[in-house]
């Protein structure tokens, strides 16, 4: 319980920024009276009401892929898979089940929903993440049904700091920067759904600030996105000092255009994160050297049957035109269908914990002919645009795999790499090397597997940090593999858009950083502002911190000790 004397809480920082403003709490939830007198002339009979749900969860999947059609690419990925979950087989088959009891229907759904988010909640890892995604569709299923208006955010005219629980999907992607000063939620993780599309909207973000919508209604409130705190009820004066000196910070950022390379010259590859063609197209406007991580995947989560290698090559081809010459390659990874990513024609159905399941390259393990396609399609797509091209695989364990899929890889013409997101890879980086053109660091997983915690536990946030000691100590094993290999080892996962741990990274090896690109001039500022010897000494003191608050405070002591003025 916060008291009135407490005015400095702590979270789990995602987005840098800083912003003060009135805090705006979201309460999502349906009139009792609309729910009560629903529940007086709904449908007794079992198919009479199962017909009604149906229709009800064909209308919120087709609110949410209206919502993926006007969004690009993570949003664009996430909507999609929130429509196919509300239409889930084993979900209807849970609430007919539920209706053949005896229920009423909207007992019937609440019982389904919660047996599925028991059933995930066991899971943890990615099948976690989606217990907001179901809880959010029950309740835009139910408006549907008593007729009141979907659940969502409501913002006020003027600007403000969001304040919630938890957001689904939905809500966050649609969030507009220009009246959303700030995002602070009390569960999530760094690199839970809202963590992700907060980075690419440009939103400073904190999340798993422990009682923040009980103590922040009606209050205003400081919002660091850097350090992860939040201050209640900040002296208006010093507050709005620190603002304007933060929004001068950053004009002076949007004039970076780059190359990625640090103060005394050390060239640090800055690449961008995209999803399909309109976020390439965005990309390719970014000062970025290419793309780091095009999540193939996130094309087809709405499609339920296999499209044509034709039909890859269009789309493939699509997002790698932009990048066409100028010296600029797209590193394509395969699909990472699976666990929070189904895709009908791919997932295996009923994996009991599908985040330790099928999923990444596994999938071609009893279905080759699915990723021998897919490199197909990658392939004539490459060739057809004239863009550089490489390709990865994700969930790549032993060095058996890393083999056999450079091999396949390399008889199409392109070069081959894997991502390093199991730990086994992480220890094997020097065999695994030795098999392929490239590694990639996947941050996301590498670190929830790792601190084997699942990332939307709000309460395990502190394990799920891309700044555990832990983690960065085997990103520097694979770092330093590649170092003696002379071969690319990239980061792609969400830990590169942090301006200053980007500066650890590149100080425990990494060549190449990719991230949304509303981050790269961030990031490249920060590099640019610093010496490779900073960053490695940087790198010394975290892997030597004895936890991810004590690692980030010790980086960035050393960082601020000898930046430039913009960043210090």
């Amino acid at each position: 319980m916060v008291t009135a004397s407490e005015v400095l809480l702590h979270g789990t920082p995602v987005v840098p920024g800083l912003a003060h403003g009135r805090a705006h709490v979201v309460v999502s939830e349906i009139p009792a009276e609309a729910l009560r007198a629903y529940g007086e002339t709904a449908p007794a009979d079992e198919n009479d009401a199962l017909a009604v749900y149906d229709a009800a969860a064909a209308a919120v999947a087709d609110g949410f892929r209206t919502r993926a059609a006007h969004a690009d690419g993570a949003s664009a990925g996430v909507l999609t898979a929130s429509a196919g979950l509300a239409t889930d087989r084993g979900l209807r088959s849970a609430v007919r089940k539920e209706l053949r009891a005896g229920e009423p229907l909207l007992t019937a759904i609440d019982h389904a929903v919660e047996q599925f988010v028991t059933v995930f909640t066991g899971m943890g890892g990615l099948m976690a993440e989606r217990v907001t995604d179901l809880r959010d569709i029950r309740l835009r299923i139910l408006a549907r049904l008593v007729g009141a208006p979907e659940p969502g955010v409501s913002l006020p005219d003027e600007p403000v700091v969001l304040i919630a629980g938890d957001l689904a999907p939905a809500d966050t992607s649609g969030l507009d920067p220009a009246r959303v000063l700030a995002l602070v939620t009390e569960r999530g993780g760094p690199t839970s759904h809202t963590a992700i599309i907060a980075r690419q909207l440009g939103i400073p973000c904190v999340v798993g600030v422990g009682g923040i919508v009980a103590a922040a209604a009606h209050r205003h409130l400081l919002v660091d996105g850097a350090t992860g705190t939040v201050e209640i009820d900040p002296d208006p004066a010093a507050a709005t000092v620190r603002v304007r000196a933060a929004a001068a910070e950053r004009e002076a950022l949007a004039g970076w255009s780059g190359p990625g390379r640090t103060a005394d010259g050390h060239a640090v590859s800055l690449l961008a994160n995209i999803a399909d063609a309109a976020s390439a197209a965005s990309a390719a406007a970014a000062p970025v050297a290419g793309v780091g991580l095009f999540r193939t995947e996130l094309a087809f989560l709405d499609r339920s049957t296999e499209p044509s290698v034709a039909a890859q090559t269009d789309v493939y081809a699509a997002a790698l035109a932009p990048f066409a010459g100028q010296g600029r390659h797209v590193v394509v990874r395969t699909l990472d269908a699976g666990s929070d990513k189904p895709i009908a024609f791919a997932t295996h159905p009923d994996e009991e914990n599908p985040a330790l399941g099928v999923r990444g390259l596994r999938l071609s393990f009893t279905d080759p002919a699915l990723l021998e396609r897919q490199l197909d399609a990658i392939a004539a797509a490459a060739e057809r645009t004239g863009t550089t091209t490489w390709v990865m695989a994700p969930m790549v364990a032993t060095v058996d795999e890393a083999r056999s899929f450079a091999a396949s890889v390399r008889s199409r013409g392109l070069r081959a790499g894997v991502m390093v997101e199991v730990p086994s890879a992480a220890l094997l980086a020097d065999r695994i090397l030795a098999e392929v053109d490239f590694l990639s660091l996947g941050t996301n997983d590498l670190t929830q597997y790792t601190m084997a915690a699942d990332r939307m536990a709000s309460d395990l946030a502190h394990l799920t940090d891309p700044w555990q000691p832990a983690v960065l100590h085997l990103v520097a094993l694979t770092a330093r593999a590649g170092t003696r290999a002379s071969k690319s080892v990239g980061v792609c996962g969400e830990a590169a858009a942090d301006p200053l741990l980007a500066c650890v990274l590149v100080g425990l090896g990494a060549t190449s950083l990719s991230m949304a690109p509303a981050a790269v001039r961030a990031v490249g500022a920060r590099l640019e502002a610093v010496t490779l010897q900073q960053c490695r000494e940087a790198a010394a003191a975290a892997l030597d911190a004895a936890d991810p608050a004590a690692a980030r405070e010790a980086a960035r002591t050393l960082l601020d000790a000898g930046s430039g003025p913009l960043m210090a």
